[in-house]
């Protein structure tokens, strides 16, 4: 394997991982993901919703063929996570010592690293979506 196929595996897993290990506090109603979600005004729906997307965004940053648009999908997901936790319900919840944002920080950190990586993917990926008739 090439040295960027396994950093970019090494990277996607990390990232899969992470927005897999939360969907068990998401989809077992968590009394810190219901404390989340009720303070952003979207108990239940928002959290089982956002369980199901993350769950998909996992699934698709793993498969090879479809991890750019995972990637892009996490780096939204994550965005809306840090905006979140920075206008709303704070970067320190229920004492984790900020440790959910810094989950948050480093999926986004992560993204953008492979986004980077697989920058002529994405151009090429802009030009098809974008291309002038």
């Amino acid at each position: 394997m090439k040295k960027k196929k396994i950093i970019s595996l090494i990277i996607r897993l990390f990232i899969s991982i992470i927005l897999l290990q939360t969907l068990f506090y998401k989809f077992t109603a968590h009394p810190d993901s219901i404390h989340i979600f009720s303070t952003l005004g979207v108990e239940p729906w928002g959290r089982i919703g956002l369980g199901i997307v993350e769950l998909i965004v996992a699934l698709l940053i793993l498969i090879p063929s479809t991890k750019l648009i995972g990637i892009l999908c996490s780096l939204g997901i994550m965005m809306g996570a840090i905006f979140s936790h920075f206008l709303v319900i704070g970067v320190n919840v229920g004492n984790d010592g900020g440790s959910l944002f810094s989950l948050a920080v480093f999926v986004f950190l992560s993204s953008l690293v492979l986004l980077f990586m697989y920058k002529k993917d994405f151009e090429g990926l802009c030009k098809c979506v974008f291309r002038k008739n």
